[in-house]
């Protein structure tokens, strides 16, 4: 047997579309790899809703590297550095082949111990995009370029057939680490890459027709939006797999006049596919930003923690009831839509001035699709921490009588509401104690009240916005924001003083 080719299966768990498998295949026998890592585990965004995720497309992915040949897929256990060392000490010589990954620092710092790891024992580590993220990316002119030419190449198919390697797999727990805590999430998605494969056929035949006008509420939102956020996420299908089937299907429905009427949302969701990478890029390019705000203007002015305010945003307790609603929606699924996601980080950053941090761990616990290259970005964004984005300070009363106006989805999340008829729903704390009596919900007790005047709360947290942005020295900090990672496609958009205005696509991601 000549070198044994490591594969490393990380956020790619698929044969299709998977440029390192396909080159490894051709240099030798196959070691197909999952490491699965007790230090990842442990960071405080992980979360067991995930991993049942992860597990499930492992199951399929074992299964199709069966289907070519192999033995299977190699699981293993424990630090990275030391099983890719045990492999070596076993089988002498190895090459190392992997995606390159756009994770959390602490997979940063890891990589950084493989690379030494290889350097000190002359192993080649061959390492290949499968988005639109560039490496050591000095300037963000022509990146637009750069992510439509990677769309474009023709997709890797997968190998016909696998010469694997024998060796033994540890088997795949419950849980990766013990001190996992439970995680019931009843409504979660399927892993894997047939109901991957599923969802992006339907919503492109069939869902796709209501995804402009249905991608904004919490109503219509998980039968209108393509769901495919964690396939994307973990790899079961590839960005590139997506586009193209995209446009395909649009360039079928533009040749045929029947179908007009799926040019508008086909064209709207491939737009909302281009920000992907653009978001993860900026968490690439700038690994701090998952820590640090981007813009120093509000310094340490929101650092400290209210753990009764934090708590009850968390818990889905904040006394506004489409808030709520929300958070038990995403609570109870692992999913929610973006416009929902940027409301539920807005009211912890502005109304409730909680770090975006702080919330942010929070919400990458639920979210079974947790990206860190969009998630971090978009906190920062959210909060008003980038120094280039619009204040997106929703108002939850209103966000509740546009997205929900009969109250049928908070009566669904929030039962103690369910008895609550007509405009109450919206403001229940405004109910005097004979209709809260009808109703069968003291407001205080079954329900509580609002934990903040939401109106007064966004007025305060604009005006320390406003004053924290303003000077000359902001303005600077702006712009160098703005160069090392704004969007390039609007060259005469600035950078204001008090408020930034650049959109820069914060409603922009698929769902």
């Amino acid at each position: 047997m000549g070198d044994i080719q490591i594969v490393w299966f990380k956020r790619d768990l698929r044969v299709h579309d998977h440029r390192p498998l396909v080159e490894a295949a051709a240099a030798g026998p196959v070691f197909p790899l999952y490491i699965i890592e007790p230090g990842l585990w442990q960071q405080p965004e992980a979360a067991l809703r995930q991993w049942r995720f992860i597990r499930q497309s492992l199951d399929e992915l074992d299964r199709a590297l069966r289907a070519l040949g192999s033995p299977g897929l190699i699981v293993r256990q424990g630090d990275a550095v030391e099983v890719l060392e045990r492999i070596r000490g076993h089988f002498g010589k190895a090459a190392l082949w992997s995606h390159e990954e756009t994770g959390n620092m602490w997979t940063f710092c890891r990589d950084a111990a493989i690379l030494a790891w290889c350097r000190a024992h002359g192993v080649p580590w061959r390492e290949y995009r499968q988005d639109g993220v560039l490496r050591r990316l000095r300037s963000r002119d022509g990146w637009a370029a750069h992510w439509a030419r990677f769309m474009e190449a023709p997709r890797g198919v997968a190998p016909t057939h696998l010469t694997g390697v024998a060796a033994p797999s540890d088997p795949l727990p419950s849980r990766p680490v013990a001190t996992l805590r439970d995680d019931p999430c009843p409504g979660a998605q399927r892993g894997g890459r047939a109901a991957g494969r599923r969802l992006l056929d339907s919503f492109l035949h069939q869902r796709a027709m209501d995804y402009a006008r249905g991608m904004s509420s919490p109503r219509s939102a998980p039968e209108a939006c393509s769901r495919l956020s964690p396939h994307i996420a973990y790899g079961t299908l590839s960005m590139r797999e997506v586009v193209q089937a995209l446009r395909a299907r649009r360039e079928a429905v533009g040749a045929d006049s029947r179908l007009a009427r799926w040019r508008r949302p086909l064209a709207a969701f491939e737009a909302r596919l281009a920000w992907q990478s653009h978001f993860m890029q900026k968490l690439e390019s700038e690994p701090r930003m998952e820590f640090r705000n981007l813009h120093p203007a509000l310094g340490e002015a929101r650092q400290a923690v209210d753990e009764a305010l934090l708590t009850a945003w968390a818990s889905g307790r904040t006394g506004w009831p489409f808030v709520d609603a929300c958070m038990r929606m995403l609570h109870h699924t692992g999913w929610i839509n973006f416009r929902m996601r940027a409301m539920l980080a807005a009211v912890a950053c502005y109304h409730l001035w909680q770090p975006w941090r702080a919330a942010g761990l929070h919400l990458a616990r639920q979210f079974i699709d947790y990206e860190p290259g969009i998630h971090w970005s978009q906190m920062q964004m959210q909060s008003g921490s980038t120094g280039i984005n619009a204040f997106r300070i929703y108002n939850p009363v209103k966000q509740s009588r546009d997205q929900d106006p009969a109250g049928d989805f908070i009566r669904r999340w929030v039962p103690e509401l369910a008895q609550v008829r007509g405009d109450w729903i919206h403001e229940p704390w405004r109910m005097d104690a004979t209709l809260q009596a009808r109703a069968g919900c003291r407001i205080g007790g079954d329900y509580p009240a609002p934990i903040v005047d939401h109106e007064r709360a966004a007025r305060t947290a604009r005006n320390r916005l406003r004053e924290a942005y303003r000077g000359e020295a902001s303005r600077r900090a702006s712009a160098e924001v703005m160069a090392r990672h704004g969007s390039r496609k609007r060259r005469d958009e600035g950078v204001h003083q008090a408020r930034p205005a650049v959109d820069d696509g914060q409603l922009g991601l698929f769902g």
